[in-house]
């Protein structure tokens, strides 16, 4: 099974003249393969986070992108010389590979899940505990306004959202497959699997 760890809780707060904000940073142990999950924009956090694992940058092996948008990536400069993997491809220098369906070497389910951005991708992890989500964006909260019920996950608002109905969809998906989500910004939350049930099950009767 693989491990799951959290490296940075993302976190986004509305000052009077800003956005700040970074995203949660993950780390992914399987088959001897450590992944680092959306490295975020706060170095400080990140290498401190690292150091508690007794981790170097150079020992990490991938780092995987949910999307482009510049908080969750920037800090692949602190990763230089590994492969950067996206929704479809690994980038390896100035080579580009396609795979597909797993993170290569790895159980680690890709899931494109667009609506926040048109590339962006979930991870889908089995770890002892359950399967986790790895969601990016699917999910973020400002100002710790977090809100976990099923009406609330699927309706949140999005006001960066591409396509409102992608989204949508894309929740739906990641929600009936996962028995924890680790959001863009927020904490880890467990999937209310009762309500999700009787949801598809009511949305299959439509």
């Amino acid at each position: 099974m693989a491990k799951v760890i959290v490296l940075v809780e993302g976190y986004a707060r509305q000052n009077a003249d800003c956005l700040v904000a970074s995203p949660t940073t993950v780390l992914i142990e399987d088959n001897g393969k450590r992944i680092i999950v959306d490295p975020g924009c706060n170095e400080k956090l990140l290498l401190v986070a690292l150091k508690k694992q007794k981790i170097e940058p150079t020992d990490i092996d991938y780092i995987f992108l949910t999307h482009f948008h510049i908080d969750h990536l920037l800090n692949i400069r602190l990763f230089l010389g590994k492969d950067v993997i996206d929704v479809d491809t690994i980038y390896r220098g100035d080579s580009e590979y396609n795979y597909s369906k797993f993170l290569p070497g790895t159980s680690i389910e890709v899931v494109p899940t667009p609506g926040h951005a048109f590339e962006h991708a979930s991870l889908l992890v089995k770890t002892g505990k359950g399967i986790v989500a790895v969601a990016g964006d699917l999910w973020w909260w400002v100002d710790k306004n977090q809100k976990t019920d099923l009406k609330t996950l699927i309706n949140l608002v999005d006001p960066f959202s591409k396509s409102d109905a992608q989204l949508v969809a894309s929740r739906e998906l990641i929600l009936t497959k996962a028995d924890f989500v680790i959001p863009g910004h927020g904490k880890i939350f467990k999937v209310p699997k009762k309500e999700v049930d009787l949801w598809a099950v009511s949305k299959d009767r439509i």
